[in-house]
């Protein structure tokens, strides 16, 4: 793996090779292989978390690792390493791929077992973590911000698959993001069966008016993001009143800032929904304000790589 300017590896260390860790062992990218059999494939039956790592540091590695236990708690799944264990391996990863800053995809799977459903048959989980570079939007929108739209693909109800549980079908999301693409933008806002907005298809949405800063609760629909629990920590300590609130398309519309915030996103503007102007069109400078201070906060509260 070559590094970037975004993206530099460990000064010294020349990886040619992708190392990915599968079930215990770091090996070649061309020999990271699961079954075809594996229920993960099969049924999107496991579940992951995306982590990014800063200056040398895994931002928050404690937080992601156990959310991805409570998500595998969730749907029954038992992960045959301690979550201790489990956040060795994700530096050990990124070690072995000389990582500084970049992008950490940790899955675990329900593992080999039949065509059927019965996830009992499986025979033991397959854990697979790659560490590797994103970008997840152009450059040039962090200063401009971006466009979204509604779409019509609904937030899955939370009685029928919970958004806190992180798992491998994202059918839902991808649905949504066609719908975006299709639309000529990169982003969409997602509505729950209530019509009140839960996510976008892959980040948190938050608003400010009047000064609060408001983000819909998580019943709405809404995944518990790390990175949205980290703004809104940020925002708390800049003395900015932040609220779980439902929001209807037209808080969006009249919000005098919005942005949304993600582990690949980080903090990002959005300008514009559904042809409505956010603001006077600009990022606005609370939004700016907290971008700068997510950057400041990520250098501090991190794993140590090496």
């Amino acid at each position: 793996m070559v590094g970037s300017d975004d993206f530099p590896v460990i000064p010294g260390v020349e990886i040619d090779l992708m190392k990915v860790y599968m079930s215990g062992t770091i090996v070649d990218e061309q020999d990271a292989k699961v079954s075809v059999f594996d229920h993960g494939l099969l049924y999107g039956d496991g579940v992951f978390e995306g982590i990014r790592a800063y200056h040398g540091k895994v931002f928050l590695l404690e937080e992601h690792v156990d959310r991805l236990y409570e998500s595998a708690k969730a749907i029954a799944l038992k992960i045959p390493m301690t979550p201790e264990e489990m956040c060795e391996a994700v530096l050990d990863t990124c070690r072995a791929n000389g990582i500084v800053d970049g992008y950490i995809r940790l899955v675990v799977t329900r593992g080999v077992g039949t065509l059927g459903l019965n996830p009992y048959l499986c025979d033991k989980p397959e854990i697979f973590i790659i560490a590797a570079e994103i970008q997840l939007y152009p450059k040039e929108l962090y200063e401009s911000g971006m466009q979204v739209v509604t779409v019509g693909t609904m937030r899955n109800n939370p009685e029928s698959i919970n958004p806190r549980i992180k798992s491998l079908n994202y059918l839902n999301n991808v649905m949504a993001k066609i719908e975006a693409i299709n639309a000529g933008v990169m982003e969409c806002i997602m509505l729950n069966n209530q019509g009140q907005v839960a996510e976008a298809s892959g980040d948190n949405v938050f608003i400010l008016k009047d000064g609060v800063l408001k983000t819909p609760p998580v019943w709405c629909g809404a995944l518990d993001g790390i990175t949205r629990r980290a703004v809104m920590q940020i925002a708390r300590d800049a003395g900015i009143p932040v609220v779980e609130d439902v929001l209807q398309r037209y808080d969006l519309f009249t919000a005098d800032e919005m942005f949304l915030t993600g582990t690949a996103a980080e903090v990002i503007a959005v300008t514009d929904v559904d042809r409505r102007e956010i603001g006077d069109g600009t990022p606005g400078e609370i939004t700016l304000d907290l971008m700068d201070r997510f950057k400041e906060f990520v250098k501090e509260h991190g794993t140590p790589i090496s």
